[in-house]
């Protein structure tokens, strides 16, 4: 297993990745509005702005529940907000969303395991696609059901290792610490957490997800 020092270091490194592009559209589009030019550049800075904060806010509000604290909340969450927070964060990348969900309860940190599962379904959804998200409630526990489908849909080798728990061939690094985080999420729900691939598809489900809240 990594060490914390370590697991913490990466998990900060992949947050940063995932803010540096619309925070890097965000400093360019004020450069450019602070630059003298005529109005049809203005107009492009600042729907270039406007871009990027949203994008940036999108993901901070996610990353700020996949990782930190308030995914270790206690007691139920509100059901649609974690689906409009999960709404606006895949908006901000290619692939688009859309939910079955049959529970009338969610823990917080069910919800954090869902949205860490969409992190690894966005990953594998390089030229875009849908992902569907199907929860239930079984008599094994809950079950959390991620369908992605997309051209060149693909299951990364390293996300495989981290479910089994094994380290990549090249070791852990920022690009590849995630999975490991959202199966240290689902062991703690003493659930399991799976992917496979298919003809453009790949699913990631975790099952027997103990009830809490």
């Amino acid at each position: 297993m990594i060490d914390p020092a370590r697991l913490s270091a990466y998990i900060a490194s992949r947050i940063c990745h995932d803010l540096v592009s619309p925070v890097s559209s965000v400093t360019n589009a004020l450069d450019l509005l602070n630059d003298p030019g005529d109005m049809e550049m203005k107009a492009q800075a600042q729907a270039l702005l406007e871009d990027g904060a949203e994008k940036a806010g999108a993901r901070i509000q996610y990353l700020r529940y996949a990782f930190g604290s308030i995914g270790l909340n206690s007691g139920a969450a509100d059901i649609h907000e974690a689906r409009k927070i999960t709404e606006n964060f895949v908006k901000s990348h290619r692939p688009s969303i859309e939910f079955d969900i049959q529970t009338d309860h969610l823990s917080f940190s069910h919800v954090r395991m869902m949205m860490n599962m969409v992190l690894m379904a966005v990953d594998s959804l390089p030229r875009g696609g849908v992902i569907s998200v199907r929860i239930r409630n079984e008599a094994g526990g809950m079950t959390i059901t991620l369908t992605c489908k997309g051209k060149r849909a693909k299951l990364r080798l390293d996300t495989q290792k981290a479910l089994t728990n094994e380290e990549p061939e090249d070791g852990w690094r920022p690009e590849n610490i995630q999975p490991l985080f959202a199966k240290m999420i689902c062991d703690g729900l003493d659930g399991e957490l799976t992917a496979s691939q298919g003809d453009e598809t790949v699913i990631f489900m975790a099952t027997g997800i103990r009830a809490e809240g």
